[in-house]
């Protein structure tokens, strides 16, 4: 609840607020403002009880733990590793807890050692006089003696230990009555001698289970653990291998996971838009027969001789996880896949250690030689980097994928059959993830010089061109172009691609005797590119058969509050969290897709002559593909999926919309698991190259290594990101049958997600190159003026009076509740007295060196480029360069061109000194020869406030912005990079103060590069 709830809440919550209890309304200001480290002193005498004393660190993970607050007391040889975490009361009948325990699952009631009162939250550490707590511990008494005493009934349990047979563990001697109970769900009329029990689905289930559990668990329980039963339920036991069936291959049983119901678009003349169906009664169909589906575990009851039997089939659960390893990722898969399982017991399992992710050097690889041009030779750490890709293209580095499929045993016994399919394959693609400025791009040229001379034997008209394909932001064609002119005279043959124009002017043999082509990742936005492709797939001219790239991503439906208690109807559980045109977007983003591969596979199947000019990329095959910035694609917010929308000084509704990086994904083909359904095929390697990779969760490793060659790691089969596509119909299939994660899985995925990172990528620093270069960081500070304060106020939309002011943070916005973060922002950007420091910056900078060149980056999305550009065009003596909305992608390399050389001409120097990009044009240009001074407007801030923005992804994005100039081959011994910070008309601490502290956190930028040292 919030304090400003109306009507009978707002009564309750004055008198507890008088009563001193406020906190259990609302969370205090800095709730999200939580200490790195806890220093706990246990000041107990008594040997009996753990000591929780001791230094706790916040864990670096943001997908983990309740309300993201972790601390972690590692493990030495005298004390165990103990968690520091929040409790929650799930009832809401009473406020949230701080508790000290054993275990990470904050569920786990019997490892809680100690509870904090509940009015304290771990941000009250950052405040002095709130440290003293006092603590209620939970002690713990040696026993010296314990005797179990049970009831004698005629109950036997036994569980046979070597036979073939499907039985796993039974119990005899149930009376009449206990039978009747069991199988009254099933067997109304009770004539069947044998009931096969129904324990898995069904409104009855319940039930049937809770008698079972009366009956049942305890004496398995105790027979397990006495006698054992025929698989081991250690931890370290041993994986037992299941041979393929004869008949079907493990993934392709039908009956275990009948297929889903085909779907179709048809065009709604009504609504005007295209939507998906099925034939009639096939979902009805498909979910009957997903119900009547082979089951891990059955029950069967025997009324004759009073037994209760457990049944375990291994095979379902082999089924299971072999599907999700083959699905969708081509034929004949399904023979190279090995299956094995094991019984598990939850209580027995481990909570996996979740530490940041971390890339490797190449130092102990050996060094790989390329001859480049004039003088040029590769560092050595270059040389390895080199060294480890071409083993990669070379087929010489194998990975073990692995799918793993839980199926809980039910009732309270607590065990679990865990299925893992595994297959062995050669990694199709790597990442370079060197640090900023380290020659990503001089290796690219290196990798493609040492497979020229194969690459042209294997041209083959009609489609098979030579050429490396190197797709990149829009801004940085020509400097790739220039680069491989610098480095090499051995690839002539290099084509830029800027937009649907450039591409009219280049044939088939041109595209097919290429070297390299370089195109720009957003091309499917060029204005008449997708009705080339539409033209040329199918002959159709008409602008209603051109597929439009959404303009929203596809949207994943919320299953969870998180932050404040929103009281809500059962028919919106969420208090409106989730959009009520989710769904419509959902289809505008399938149908694209859709439409997209649909022509792109009878594009593939047309036959084109030599001379014919302007096939698209998309036709041909190409040797490898790299793909520069690469994290850019994995990017998840909302609003950096925004289309390109057109500056307009009266449109007061919201942001302004960068390009749209789902036209990259789409693309790239990130959701296509099948390479060979791709819009790029490839017949070496794909690379990727980044400088910050942005590996600060699981998902994110996963959807890299799928877009580097369709690497799978466990987790893929269940991505978040196939939802933004699917039906409601899916949605729901996909809640009812998503797998189960214990901590056995989890601790799984993380261990190959970084297993993957290890195999497929380096990341090397350059310390040796920026020798005798220092990066100067100076945070320049100006007051706003008391009209600014009233304005910057007064844009706090949806804020209540009392709550606005200049201590506003960016999460006190909740987009569910109607405020609108984006008009703050926007004024934020804005103010007067925030143009008028960058005018005295480049002034002084200017005073210094009139021949110098300043580089500005602002957010384009809230239009702080447009404002930073206009403040400095008003000033006479200054002005700057800044893309028009009108440029196309060849007059903007053009611009860049202007501040990457010397001033050559008198026209040259008569040019402004100032250029002014967005952030979206941060990462990959080389700025450094003719700029050593850097503004950064206003801080970074990508969200909607509330919990949904991503400090990693903003921390990386500026990090990407300084390295345009704070790189090797800068010739000044200084970088200045320069922050403006806006305070209010008393110096009080504003957005920017908050925004800056929270982009140069240490922790928050080495989780957006990843290095391991």
């Amino acid at each position: 609840m919030v304090a400003n709830s109306k009507g009978p809440q707002k009564a309750h919550f004055k008198a507890a607020k008088a009563r001193g209890e406020s906190r259990r309304w609302h969370y205090a200001d800095n709730w999200k403002v939580w200490p790195k480290e806890l220093i706990i002193d246990d000041g107990r005498m008594d040997d009996s009880d753990v000591n929780v004393g001791g230094t706790y660190i916040r864990v670096g993970c943001l997908h983990t733990f309740n309300q993201n607050a972790c601390w972690i007391r590692k493990e030495t040889d005298s004390s165990p590793e103990l968690y520091f975490l929040i409790k929650p009361d799930v009832s809401r009948n009473g406020p949230d807890s701080c508790i000290i325990s054993s275990s990470s699952c904050y569920g786990d009631i019997s490892s809680i050692l100690a509870t904090l009162p509940w009015e304290w939250q771990p941000c009250d550490a950052l405040k002095e006089e709130l440290q003293n707590v006092k603590v209620a511990t939970h002690s713990t008494l040696e026993l010296k003696h314990m005797k179990c005493l049970a009831l004698k009934t005629n109950f036997s349990v036994e569980a046979p230990k070597e036979d073939d047979s499907a039985v796993l563990i039974k119990m005899n001697g149930l009376s009449t009555t206990d039978i009747d109970d069991l199988c009254s769900r099933d067997d109304e009329s009770g004539s069947k001698k044998v009931v096969a029990l129904n324990v898995h689905r069904g409104a009855k289930v319940q039930q049937t289970v809770r008698r079972y559990n009366h009956l049942c668990a305890a004496p398995f329980l105790k027979h397990a653990a006495e006698q054992g039963v025929k698989y081991d339920l250690k931890l370290d036991s041993t994986w037992m291998s299941i041979q393929q069936p004869g008949n079907v291959f493990f993934g392709r049983c039908q009956r275990t996971i009948p297929p889903r119901p085909e779907e179709r678009w048809i065009y709604d003349d009504e609504r005007k838009e295209w939507v998906r169906t099925s034939e009639i009664m096939a979902s009805r169909e498909y979910f009957s027969t997903l119900q009547s589906a082979p089951q891990c575990f059955e029950f069967v009851a025997d009324r004759k001789e009073g037994s209760l039997t457990v049944k375990c089939n291994p095979k379902v659960a082999a089924h299971h996880a072999a599907f999700g390893l083959i699905e969708g990722r081509g034929e004949g898969m399904e023979r190279d896949v090995s299956l094995s399982f094991r019984l598990l017991s939850i209580s027995q399992q481990k909570d996996p250690v979740l530490r940041r992710f971390l890339l490797h050097n190449c130092r102990e690889l050996d060094e790989t030689s390329v001859e480049l041009k004039g003088n040029f030779d590769l560092y050595e750490r270059q040389k390895k980097a080199l060294t480890k890709m071409l083993n990669i293209e070379g087929g010489n580095v194998d990975f073990e994928e692995i799918e793993m499929s839980e199926q809980p045993m039910p009732g309270s016994t607590g065990w679990s059959l865990v299925a893992k399919a595994k297959r062995t394959s050669q990694l199709k693609g790597g990442v370079i993830a060197d640090a900023i400025g380290s020659g990503k791009t001089v290796i690219s040229i290196a990798i493609i010089l040492k497979g020229i001379a194969a690459a042209r034997k294997r041209s083959k008209f009609p489609r098979k061109s030579s050429a490396t394909l190197v797709v990149v932001p829009p801004a940085l064609i020509s400097q790739w172009r220039d680069e491989i002119k610098k480095f090499t005279d051995e690839l002539p043959n290099v084509l830029c691609i800027y937009d649907d124009s450039s591409l009219k002017s280049i044939t088939v043999e041109m595209m097919l005797e290429a070297d390299v082509v370089i195109c720009p990742v957003d091309l499917l936005e060029a204005k008449n590119y997708m009705a080339r492709v539409t033209r040329l797939a199918t002959g159709s001219t008409k602008e209603f058969d051109v597929p439009k790239v959404p303009s929203n991503t596809g949207q994943v439906e919320k299953s969870g509050a998180q932050g404040v208690w929103i009281p809500a109807s059962s028919q919106d559980p969420y208090g409106g969290a989730n959009n009520a045109n989710n769904q419509k977007r959902r289809n505008e983003a399938a149908y694209f897709t859709y439409l997209y591969h649909d022509y792109i596979s009878k594009l593939r199947q047309k036959s084109f002559k030599g001379h014919e000019k302007g096939i698209p990329i998309e036709y041909f095959e190409w040797e490898r593909v790299f793909v520069d910035e690469i994290h850019e694609c994995l990017c998840t917010t909302k609003d950096e999926l925004s289309e390109a929308k057109k500056n307009n000084s009266n449109d007061k509704s919201g942001f302004h919309r960068e390009k749209n990086r789902r036209a990259g994904r789409e693309f790239l083909g990130i959701t296509t698991k099948d390479i060979a359904r791709r819009p790029l095929v490839f017949r070496t390697t794909i690379f990727g190259l980044t400088a910050t990779p942005l590996l600060d969760s699981t998902n994110r490793v996963i959807e890299l290594a799928n877009l580097m060659g369709n690497a799978y790691v466990i987790g893929l089969s269940s991505h978040w990101r196939r939802l933004e596509r699917e039906s409601g119909r899916d949605i729901f299939l996909s809640n009812f049958l998503e797998p189960k994660q214990s901590r056995e899985i989890r601790k799984n995925i993380y261990a190959k997600c970084q297993d993957y990172l290890d195999f497929a990528c380096c990341k090397n620093k350059n310390e040796e190159d920026m020798e005798g270069i220092e990066l100067v960081e100076e945070v320049s500070a100006i007051r706003m003026s008391e009209d600014e304060g009233e304005l910057y106020k007064s844009s706090q939309s949806g804020i209540s009076p009392d709550s606005k002011g200049f201590g506003i943070k960016a999460e006190d916005f909740d987009p569910t509740a109607g405020h609108d973060i984006s008009r703050f922002l926007r004024q934020n950007a804005r103010l007067a007295s925030r143009g008028k420091k960058l005018v005295q910056l480049c002034k002084q900078i200017l005073e210094g060196d009139e021949h110098t060149k300043i580089v500005v980056f602002a957010d384009g999305r809230i239009s702080a480029g447009h404002a930073a550009a206009d403040f400095l065009r008003n000033e006479e003596s200054l002005g700057c360069t800044f893309f028009d909305e009108n440029d196309s992608v060849e007059e903007q390399n053009k611009k860049l061109a202007w501040y990457q050389y010397a001033d050559v001409t008198a026209e040259d120097k008569k040019r402004p000194r100032v250029l002014v990009l967005n952030f979206a044009h941060a990462a990959g240009l080389n700025l450094q020869a003719e700029c050593n001074n850097l503004i950064l407007f206003s801080p970074l801030y990508i969200g909607d406030g509330g919990t949904t923005s991503d400090p990693v992804a903003d921390a990386s994005t500026e990090l990407q912005a300084i390295g345009r100039v704070f790189r090797p081959g800068q010739p000044k011994s200084k970088v200045n990079v320069y922050r403006i910070h806006v305070q209010g008309p008393n110096g009080e601490e504003c957005l920017d103060g908050q925004l800056i502290r929270r982009n140069t956190d240490e922790e928050t930028i080495q989780m957006a590069v990843n290095a391991d040292d």
